[in-house]
């Protein structure tokens, strides 16, 4: 199940994760992301993980279509709240791979901290 949620930052996109993702919960975060790239460019991610249980392979199809037709240049930051180690050492991976996206995990309780972290307006290598 996902479900979108309210953070008070106008070009984010936030989200909380439990169970398995479908294609259609991918279908709506994506529509969100598009809506808010086309209204204020770059946009920022809160991702809040409370449980992972896999992902429908349609739902990886979608991700794909995504990202072929808009990319992941408008992303600047990504904040994961999750108490997953195995989580963080992905997140961890990732920042190091795309290198134009700050990515930073905090555990699920730090949630204000993701946030003024997504805040911060300059983009710190």
């Amino acid at each position: 199940m996902l479900e979108m949620i309210e953070i008070g930052i106008d070009h984010s996109v936030a989200f909380r994760i439990s169970g398995k993702v479908t294609e259609g919960d991918m279908s709506l975060v994506l529509t969100e992301a598009k809506e808010k790239i086309e209204s204020h460019g770059d946009i920022v991610l809160l991702e809040q993980i409370d449980s992972f249980e896999g992902i429908e392979i349609a739902a990886v199809i979608e991700e794909f279509k995504y990202l072929f037709e808009v990319g992941i240049s408008n992303i600047t930051k990504v904040a994961v709240l999750t108490d997953n180690k195995w989580l963080e050492t992905i997140v961890n991976i990732e920042d190091t791979f795309f290198r134009h996206i700050k990515m930073k995990c905090f555990a699920t309780k730090d949630k204000e901290s993701a946030i003024e972290f997504l805040k911060e307006s300059e983009f710190k290598q």
